[in-house]
C-alpha cells in the first residue's frame, strides 16, 4: 500500500522506553514526530500541536505494569481532539487491555514486540483515514457554506449573511459599508445570484478607478458624434445591467456632477445617452459599496444627502477581518488550497503551527485582499510542505502557549461569572444562585471547585 501524503501529518509517539522510542522515531520519517513519555507530557504535546496520530503505549509511569493511566490519556487524547488517529501498543499479555481500548474509540492496536514495518503500515492507513475524514468536513461545511464564495464561522459574518438571504428576493437599493478587502464584491454577487434577477446580468464598475471625465460615459453610454472620437453608438454599464444588478464600487468617490445624475436615474429609472435625447428605461437593481464614511462627507458637501437616502434603503456593514471570531485560520486554509490548485503544486502544502499563530496575531489592516496577496506569494516561494511566518512576511507571535482549550474558556468564565455574582449579592448564596440561574447545591460545588469557600 503506497504511503498516504502526509504534507503536515503530526505523529506523537507516546512511549516510557528511550530506546523505544529512538527506535521509532526513525521508523516514520516523512512524519513530524512528537515524542512523550507520560501522560502529562502527552497531553501537553497534544494540547500544543493538536497530532493527528498518536501511538500509545498503555503501559505508562508510575505503574507500567497497570494500563490504567494509558487508558486514562485514550480517552483524554479522543475527549481533547476527537478526530485523532490513536494506535495502541501494548504487551504479548495484554490483548484485553488493547481491545478495550479499540471500544474506547482507538484507531487500531499492535501488541510487542514491535515490528517496525507492520506498525508503519497501521500509521499509515490511519493516516489516509484521517485525511479522507478531513476531506469529508471540508466538503460538509462548504455544502453548508450560507453563501457562495464567502467562507467564514464568525457569529457577526453569519448574521449578515442570513440577512443578505432575507433582502435578496426584494428589488431595495442596497448600501455595503466596511473596510477595502473586507468582502462587499462577494456579498454583492450573492443577493444577485439570491435574486430574482439572477439569470441576468452582474455588472460592476469602480466608481474610483475610472477618471471622472470618462465615468459619465462608462455609466450612461453615448451616441455617435456626441464627442470627438465617439465613432459609434456605445451603451452604458446601466443599460447594460437592465433586468440584472449594478454593482457600484467606491460609490463615495463618485464624483458631485455625477451624483446629481445618478439621483435622477433611481427617481425616474431612465437614461439619457450622452450626446442623445431620448429617454431609455431600464430595470436594474443598485448595491452601493464603500469604505468612506458617507454621512461625514455629506457634512463635508462631498456626498449628496438625498443620494445616499436612495442608495441605503438597506445598509449592511461588514466587519473587517481583525473583528471575525476565528475566521483568520479558516480564510488561510481556503486560501492556501486554492492557490496551490492555481500554481499546479502537486505536493500537499499546510501552515506550521508558528504560522498560525502568527495569522491569528495579525490585524490585517487590508483584510482578505492582503492575506491573498501574502498567501498566493508564500504558495509560489515555498521550498518545503509547511509554511512559516517568514515565508508569509508575518512575525512570530509571542504568545507561545496559545490556550484556546475548550475548558480552561468554559471555567475562566464560570469563575468570573461567579465572582461577579457574589459580588452584586454581597455574598449572599441564595441570591447568587438565583442570579445565576442555578441551585444554591450546584453554586456550593462551584465555590469549592475554584477555591472560594475557605
Amino acid at each position: 500500500m503506497d504511503s498516504p501524503d502526509k504534507y503536515a501529518m503530526k505523529l506523537l509517539i507516546v512511549e516510557d522506553d528511550s530506546g523505544l522510542q529512538s527506535q521509532l522515531r526513525w521508523c516514520f520519517d516523512g512524519y513530524e514526530v512528537l515524542l512523550a513519555e507520560d501522560r502529562s507530557s502527552a497531553m501537553t504535546q497534544v494540547r500544543r500541536h493538536q497530532p493527528q496520530l498518536v501511538t500509545l503505549d498503555l503501559g505508562l509511569p508510575p505503574d507500567p505494569a497497570n494500563a490504567t493511566e494509558g487508558l486514562a490519556l485514550l480517552e483524554e487524547i479522543l475527549a481533547t481532539t476527537p478526530e485523532t488517529k490513536v494506535i495502541v501498543v501494548t504487551g504479548n499479555d495484554d490483548r484485553a487491555n488493547a481491545l478495550k481500548a479499540v471500544s474506547l474509540g482507538a484507531y487500531d492496536f499492535y501488541i510487542k514486540p514491535v515490528d517496525a514495518e507492520a506498525l508503519r503500515l497501521i500509521v499509515d492507513r490511519a493516516a489516509h483515514l484521517f485525511e479522507l475524514e478531513a476531506e469529508n468536513r471540508k466538503l460538509a461545511r462548504e455544502s453548508a457554506s450560507p453563501l457562495q464564495g464567502l467562507i467564514t464561522s464568525d457569529p457577526g459574518m453569519l448574521k449578515i449573511c442570513r440577512m443578505i438571504e432575507r433582502v435578496a428576493p426584494s428589488d431595495a437599493t442596497v448600501l455595503l459599508l466596511g473596510e477595502s478587502g473586507t468582502g462587499k464584491e462577494v456579498l454583492a454577487r450573492a443577493l444577485h445570484q439570491l435574486s430574482p434577477r439572477s439569470k441576468g446580468p452582474f455588472v460592476a464598475i469602480n466608481c474610483a478607478a475610472i477618471p471622472e471625465n470618462l465615468l459619465e460615459s462608462e455609466l450612461f453610454g453615448y451616441e455617435k458624434g456626441a464627442f470627438t472620437g465617439a465613432t459609434r453608438q456605445t451603451i452604458g454599464k446601466i443599460e447594460h445591467a437592465d433586468k440584472g444588478t449594478l454593482f457600484l464600487d467606491e460609490i463615495g468617490d463618485l464624483p458631485m456632477s455625477l451624483q446629481a445624475k445618478l439621483l435622477r436615474f433611481l427617481q425616474e429609472r431612465v437614461v439619457e445617452r450622452l450626446g442623445g435625447r431620448t429617454e431609455i428605461p431600464v430595470d436594474i437593481r443598485i448595491v452601493g459599496a464603500t469604505n468612506k464614511d458617507l454621512e461625514a462627507l455629506i457634512k463635508s458637501g462631498d456626498f449628496r444627502e438625498d443620494l445616499f437616502y436612495r442608495i441605503s434603503e438597506i445598509a449592511i456593514h461588514i466587519p473587517p477581518l481583525r473583528e471575525r471570531q476565528g475566521d483568520r485560520s479558516l480564510i488561510a486554509h481556503a486560501l492556501l488550497e486554492r492557490f496551490r490548485q492555481d500554481q499546479r503544486r502537486t505536493n500537499r502544502l499546510g501552515f506550521s503551527t508558528e504560522a498560525l499563530r502568527a495569522i491569528e496575531a495579525y490585524d490585517w489592516p487590508g483584510n482578505v485582499r492582503e492575506m491573498e496577496n501574502l498567501i498566493r506569494r508564500a504558495v509560489i516561494m515555498a521550498d518545503g510542505p509547511l509554511l512559516e511566518p517568514d515565508d508569509l512576511g508575518l512575525a512570530a507571535s509571542s504568545d507561545s502557549q496559545d490556550h484556546i482549550g475548550l475548558r480552561e474558556i468554559r471555567d475562566a468564565a464560570e469563575q468570573e461569572a461567579i465572582i461577579k455574582a457574589m459580588g452584586r449579592c454581597n455574598g449572599n448564596i441564595a441570591q447568587a444562585a438565583d442570579l445565576l440561574g442555578i441551585t444554591r447545591p450546584t453554586l456550593y460545588n462551584l465555590l469549592d471547585k475554584y477555591g472560594f469557600r475557605q
